[in-house]
Formats: structure tokens, C-alpha cells, sequence
């Protein structure tokens, strides 16, 4: 059987050519066929629990919504499966590939090239009307795949410039604002009507049940929402920094109030991250969040993007709320799975791995004599030991005089040591004669890839009196003794103090939060791994796993810490 665009068949091509194509940034990711599938193999499990077993596909009235399509896989790989589905109940193909088409597959464009693709997936046409279209009853090009120019809606500005108006009187321009719905610098995006304003309708609006209305021409209820939204925008501030927007999509997307809602996102929300707070918790409370498949490293998902830490698919389902299966992928491994709820008694965070959560229970038993909860005491708390970032005052740039004057601090920083006099330094001035551990604030990694085991934190070293740092160092102490500083460094040095870490490390920055988890130690004596794992039941079996993930250190106690 045929249809007016010739034989039909959406799944199957060899090469297929949605795997071909390159993203067009990181912002922005092309989702693989493959793993687009897995996805909806994950939906229809779910919808089969919580429907009496039913066929997903077979349900000729379910609708499905990708708000944010690029490539159109996901409507792509919707309608194959319906098209296969609804076989029995419909079966001449052409009215069956339009009821689907036209009933119940829909999609918003994220810019004017991704929805021209996304129609050609889908449709087999970049006009839904046009003559080579698969779909036979659309009167208009778009479809149900639309597309309308957006534009931002600039707040805040200080700065302006005179320009004309459209009455072509002068008026004055702000130039430097931000969009009060995502963030996004006028200064990088208010670029003229030849560029892409990335100003996506989806998240642009105050009330997204009517913006649907409108986009659609009528009400809608749609029962699965399912994509892969846009991840950041860049914004000003100190250096080039990205501003996380995928969060609204999904917030956005809750509210719309699907039966299901399935996403992939990047994983940094489980800890931290710019403008991610409100977010985390409010997903780590909502007992609706039924499914996480947590992949380590997203080159796994997305091959060639360099995306620091990791991404994650989950399910959300409306209807049936409970806790959460955990699954957490690594290369070729055998995930590790477990059902549990998300944020655990004591903890303000998704604690990644599951292995990870079993060795944190027993070291905070082991501390607090409580295993109902993961909150160590404050006189417990590594954390309290540790400063903040830019403690002394002194930004990255600096760099001192070269040969000190008597009195001088000497300062740490990057690239080498300088010297400042004590008067101009008015932080932290407890801490100038004693001594302390200098740790650096961000970790070095591979570049924009997530690789196991890795080190975790930089390399520390002890500060001897007299020396403090720049933004560029955080400190560890203050103690009076050398003894006492080369203790800390041995426990830095210990695979489990560092696993600790990285269950509450979003990112290569290692501010003091990244150290909630980890405990304080008696500082008379030197620390190592295998002195831990006995003080704290360690198994062989979870010696291992630290093993996959925590690179060596070795310990030298005259230099400080040297990478193995």
C-alpha cells in the first residue's frame, strides 16, 4: 500500500540519516534514533504499568507533544510505532498514517531550520501540504509541527544607544538587559532579524496552557510530552558563562499537565548549578518522577559532545506517584539499578550513584550513631574547614610583587607565588601566621568529557605560615601544627575521602559545599584508605566500585600531594 508520498516507511533506512547529521552546538543536540527509541521503550513500559497492561500504541486517541524538535526523531519515531500499533484497528495505511499525522503527533520548532527538518522526518516534506507530503489532510505548510519567530523581552538595561523608531523618530535603545523569561544577554542575542533569536515560544510566555491555544488553534490535552530541549544560553558575567534553561522546558512542560512526560536533560541538577536550586528540589519532592537513567559520560548518548556531567533521561507519570528507579549507565558496563527515593533524610541533593549511597549510610552511621539520616553534626563537618572561594580578597588576576618586602604574605596563585604587603590584606587574618592546605577551586578534568576513575579534586599542598591565596586557591585549616596540616593532606590523598566529595560535585568547581558529605577525622595521625575502610565496614565489593571511579593518589608528606 502507498501513500501520496510513495511507499511508506519512517523506520529502517540504512544509513539512516538522522544518525548522520552534526549538532549544531552543545546548546542545542541532535538526539541519536537509537537512543530516541530506548526512550519511548522506557514510555511504553511505564504506560503499560500504570494503564492494565495496555498497548501504547495501539490506542488510536493518545496524543504525544514534542515542544522543542530538531530533528524530528522523536515524532518520528512516534509514528512509525503507532503506524505498526494501529494496524488492526485502522487498516488501510494512507488513513492511518493521516489520523496519526493529524490527530495525534505534534510538534514545536526550536528554530525556523529545525522545524523545516523536522517536518521533512516526519511528513516526508517540508510543507505539510506539499505534494510529496505522507499526510493528507493539513490545508496549511506547517502542520502540526509550528514555528513562529519568537523575539526576547529585554528588561533591566542601564546602557543605550539613540536609534530610529518604526515611525522613524528617534528613540532610545537599551542595549544591555536580559530576557525576563530565560536570561538570555541582549547583548549576545538582540542581533537583528538575520540572525536566530533563540527566543523559544515554549518558555517564552507567562502562561503556557494559552500559548498552546494559540500555537494549535485549540485547546489541548496532551497525554505524553517527550523531546530533548535546548540546554543554555550564554550569558555576561565574570568570563564566558552558560546559563542553564532546560530546567524551564521542564517546568513549562509540567504544567501543561501530561499523563506522561519523558525527557533527556543534562545531569548537572542533581547537585548544583547556576540557577538549578529551585529546580533540584523541586523535582527531588515531586514522588511523580518515577524513572532517572543516569548516563556518566554523555558522549554514551550524544557521540561527540562534550557535555561536563553527564546527561540523564527520566519519566514523570502524573497519575501514579511513588519512588524512583535509579539507573546509572557507564560505557559498556552493567547499569546499576535501584529503586529509592530521591532525596534521602538529611541530604539537599540526588545522590548520583547508587553504590555511593550505601558507603555514605554506613560512614555518617559510623559518625552519628544514626542511620535514619545522612546530616553529619556540625563538629563533623569537613566542611567547616574549609574556606570560601576568594577568602583573602584577591582575584584571579593577581599577581604581586616578584621578591618579597619584610612582612610580606606570600600569595599563592595562579601560575607561580607572589608578594603582598599584610596592611592590604583585611580577610581572613586569623589564618596569616598558621598552617593550612591549599586546594585549588576548580579540578582538572579531559577537557568537556566525563572520564573514570579520575582525581576529583586538584592537587593540594600545604601553606606554610606567612602565605595565603588568590581566588585562585580555596584553604583548608587553619591548624597550628605542620603535623596536623600533612594529616589533612594524607586524608585528601584517600580514594573514600574523595568519593565523598564526588557524590556532591556537580562540576569541576569544588566550592566548600562539595565537602557536606565528608566527615572530619582525628588530625594527630596520617589517613589511608585502608585505615578508613576498616573504621567504616567497607566491602570488597564497594572497594571496587571506588576504585572505578576515584583515581590514586600517593602521598608525599615533605611536597604535599603528588598525582599518581
Amino acid at each position: 500500500m502507498t501513500t501520496r508520498g510513495g511507499n511508506f516507511s519512517i523506520r529502517g533506512r540504512n544509513p539512516d540519516v538522522l544518525s548522520c547529521i552534526a549538532n549544531l552546538s552543545n546548546d542545542e543536540v541532535f538526539t541519536p534514533p537509537e537512543f530516541a527509541s530506548r526512550m519511548l521503550d522506557n514510555l511504553a513500559m511505564a504506560w503499560g504499568r500504570s494503564n492494565g497492561g495496555q498497548n501504547l500504541w495501539s490506542n488510536p486517541e493518545v496524543t504525544f507533544l514534542d515542544p522543542f524538535t530538531k530533528s524530528g526523531v522523536f515524532l518520528r519515531e512516534v509514528t512509525s510505532r503507532l503506524v505498526e500499533g494501529l494496524e488492526q484497528q485502522m487498516p488501510d495505511l494512507d488513513a492511518r498514517v493521516d489520523h496519526i499525522l493529524t490527530k495525534q503527533v505534534f510538534g514545536i520548532g526550536v528554530t525556523h531550520l529545525t522545524s523545516l527538518l523536522a517536518r521533512r522526518s516526519l511528513y516526508c516534506s517540508k510543507w505539510a501540504n506539499g505534494p510529496h507530503s505522507i499526510a493528507q489532510s493539513f490545508d496549511d505548510d506547517q502542520g502540526n509541527v509550528w514555528f513562529k519567530r519568537t523575539e526576547h523581552e529585554w528588561v533591566g538595561g542601564t546602557d543605550w544607544v539613540y536609534t530610529a523608531g518604526p515611525d522613524g523618530n528617534q528613540i532610545r535603545k537599551f542595549t544591555n538587559g536580559q530576557c525576563r523569561f530565560c536570561g538570555a544577554s541582549q547583548k549576545a542575542l538582540d542581533r537583528g532579524e538575520e540572525f536566530e533569536s533563540h527566543a523559544y515560544a515554549f518558555i517564552h510566555t507567562d502562561d503556557i496552557k494559552a500559548r498552546v491555544t494559540q500555537i494549535f488553534g485549540d485547546e489541548m490535552q496532551f497525554d505524553v510530552i517527550i523531546g530533548n530541549p535546548p540546554y543554555q544560553l550564554n550569558t555576561d558575567g565574570h568570563g564566558v558563562q552558560a546559563r542553564p534553561i532546560y530546567q524551564q522546558f521542564v517546568e513549562q512542560a509540567k504544567k501543561l499537565e501530561p499523563r506522561m512526560l519523558t525527557m533527556v536533560i543534562p545531569a548537572r541538577w542533581f547537585s548544583g548549578g547556576m540557577g538549578l536550586d529551585d529546580f533540584r528540589e523541586s523535582m527531588l519532592t515531586d514522588d511523580r518522577l518515577r524513572s532517572i537513567d543516569d548516563y556518566l559520560t554523555a558522549s554514551d548518548v550524544f557521540p561527540g559532545v562534550g557535555l561536563k556531567g553527564g546527561v540523564c533521561y527520566f519519566l514523570w507519570d502524573r497519575d501514579n506517584p511513588g519512588d524512583c528507579r535509579v539507573r546509572t549507565h557507564y560505557k559498556g558496563d552493567e547499569p546499576s539499578v535501584a529503586t529509592r527515593p530521591l532525596l534521602e533524610n538529611g541530604a539537599d541533593i540526588f545522590i548520583r550513584f547508587n553504590e555511593g549511597l550505601n558507603i555514605l549510610k554506613k560512614v555518617v552511621e559510623v559518625e552519628t550513631g544514626n542511620s535514619g539520616s545522612l546530616m553529619l553534626p556540625e563538629d563533623k563537618k569537613f566542611m567547616n574547614l574549609v574556606s570560601s572561594i576568594g577568602a583573602y580578597g584577591l582575584d584571579s588576576t593577581f599577581r604581586g610583587r616578584d621578591t618579597p618586602e619584610a612582612g610580606d604574605l606570600k600569595v599563592y596563585r595562579n601560575g607561580g607565588v607572589g608578594y603582598v604587603a599584610r596592611s592590604e590584606i583585611r580577610k581572613e587574618q586569623h589564618s596569616f601566621d598558621k598552617w593550612k592546605v591549599f586546594i585549588g577551586r576548580a579540578a582538572p578534568g579531559t577537557g568537556n568529557k566525563d572520564t573514570y576513575p579520575h582525581r576529583i579534586i586538584s592537587t593540594p599542598f600545604l601553606g606554610e605560615p606567612g602565605s595565603i591565596s588568590s581566588w585562585t586557591y580555596m584553604y583548608i585549616g587553619p591548624f597550628d601544627t605542620q603535623e596536623q596540616a600533612q594529616n589533612v593532606l594524607s586524608y585528601l590523598s584517600c580514594r573514600l575521602t574523595r568519593l565523598l566529595i564526588l557524590l556532591h560535585k556537580p562540576s569541576q568547581d569544588t566550592t566548600k559545599r562539595v565537602y557536606t558529605f565528608v566527615p572530619t577525622q582525628d588530625w594527630s595521625k596520617q589517613w589511608t584508605d585502608e585505615m578508613l575502610f576498616e573504621k567504616y565496614g567497607i566491602t570488597e565489593e564497594e572497594q571496587a566500585f571506588i576504585d572505578t571511579m576515584v583515581r590514586p593518589m600517593d602521598l608525599d608528606l615533605l611536597g604535599g600531594v603528588v598525582d599518581a
